[in-house]
């Protein structure tokens, strides 16, 4: 009788302890808010001027004259660098001596053909040196131009490679041209986010795609996406995309690197607090309160994150009551009592994106 009275006494006390344990339980409780949002992405960019050439000389000489400055805006046409143009100019002064040669010659041979003295080979030869005389001409006209190099459009001037004096070679670099008036900006994207705009290109945005410049201001112009590459980099899983940018303030420069922020649509997106969640062996999970009151460990995933609150991806459908507070408190299967409190009020003090 002691025994079984002892034992009685022991489970009545593990029982009262039991249900003041759970009566004692009183946590905050909510249920996902699920709404159209948006988010930002943002992705590593290099900026390239639409146009950007080496400008090199294709004759060899001394570089006689630099009619530009590094930095310089310059217009298509205009003169930039003039190579020593002395010997050029005695080769087409010659040349032009020898087509003229080669014409009175074929003036004479002509004559003598109306009256059968020479036979119509020799004037059909002497028509070809013609033709090859004034063939060297226009050759050497084109070396006397080639010593003269302009510009083949708009642009800025980079920096002088070859300085006046200078004993240049034939493909020998002197500058650069960037053409600045529009930029192409260019960011890799993985190949999972990549289907996603593919799949859902009408709800994506991409004819309004924002710069972010190195010095975290927004680049006061909007780009839009107009190619994507033909390839996946194999290495990294990534495929570029490129933007084009207007850039009528010259601001931009080629070379310069930023970040292309992506407004990206999401209808009906799942949201929950980051306090809500905690992780588990770098898995995400939430406890669920079920009908009996009883907290279930649930896991998720996320498929987005905002300042505070995480898009779910997989594990809740939006209804499920959450357990907002006290989570280290709990275990798998503990039975609470709890108040609930709406989705908006919850999230009333974080920072949540405009519909």
């Amino acid at each position: 009788m002691l025994i079984g009275c002892v034992a009685w006494l022991a489970w009545a006390g593990c029982s009262t302890h039991k249900e003041n344990k759970e009566e004692s339980l009183h946590f905050l409780v909510s249920t996902p808010l699920v709404t159209d949002t948006t988010i930002l992405k943002q992705y590593v960019s290099q900026i390239r001027s639409i146009r950007h050439i080496e400008v090199r000389s294709q004759e060899r000489g001394y570089l006689e004259k630099v009619f530009v400055d590094e930095g310089q805006y310059v217009r298509k046409g205009q003169l930039l660098f003039q190579i020593m143009t002395k010997i050029y100019n005695a080769e087409f002064h010659k040349a032009q001596a020898e087509a003229e040669a080669t014409a009175i010659e074929l003036q004479n041979i002509q004559t003598l053909a109306e009256k059968n003295v020479v036979s119509p080979n020799e004037l059909s030869m002497a028509k070809a040196r013609l033709k090859k005389a004034q063939a060297e001409m226009e050759l050497a006209s084109a070396h006397l131009s080639f010593t003269k190099i302009t510009a083949p459009y708009d642009g800025i001037i980079d920096h002088l490679d070859m300085k006046l004096g200078s004993l240049v070679d034939e493909g020998d670099l002197l500058t650069t041209l960037s053409d600045n008036s529009t930029m192409w900006v260019y960011f890799n994207v993985p190949e999972a986010e990549y289907l996603n705009y593919r799949s859902h290109k009408s709800e994506q945005n991409l004819d309004q795609v924002q710069l972010v410049l190195a010095n975290q201001d927004i680049y006061g112009h909007h780009g839009k996406v107009e190619t994507i590459e033909a390839d996946f980099n194999n290495e990294t899983g990534n495929i570029a995309f490129r933007a084009t940018f207007p850039n009528p303030e010259n601001l931009l420069r080629n070379g310069q690197t930023g970040n292309i922020r992506m407004s990206i649509p999401m209808p009906r997106a799942i949201i929950i607090p980051q306090k809500a969640t905690f992780e588990i062996m770098d898995k995400k999970y939430v406890y669920i309160v079920d009908k009996a009151d009883k907290v279930k460990l649930t896991p998720i995933t996320v498929k987005a994150e905002l300042p505070d609150l995480y898009i779910v991806g997989s594990g809740l459908t939006g209804s499920e009551k959450i357990l907002l507070e006290g989570i280290r408190k709990v275990q798998d299967g503990d039975k609470i009592s709890y108040a609930m409190k709406q989705p908006r009020q919850i999230m009333s003090d974080l920072i949540l994106p405009s519909e």
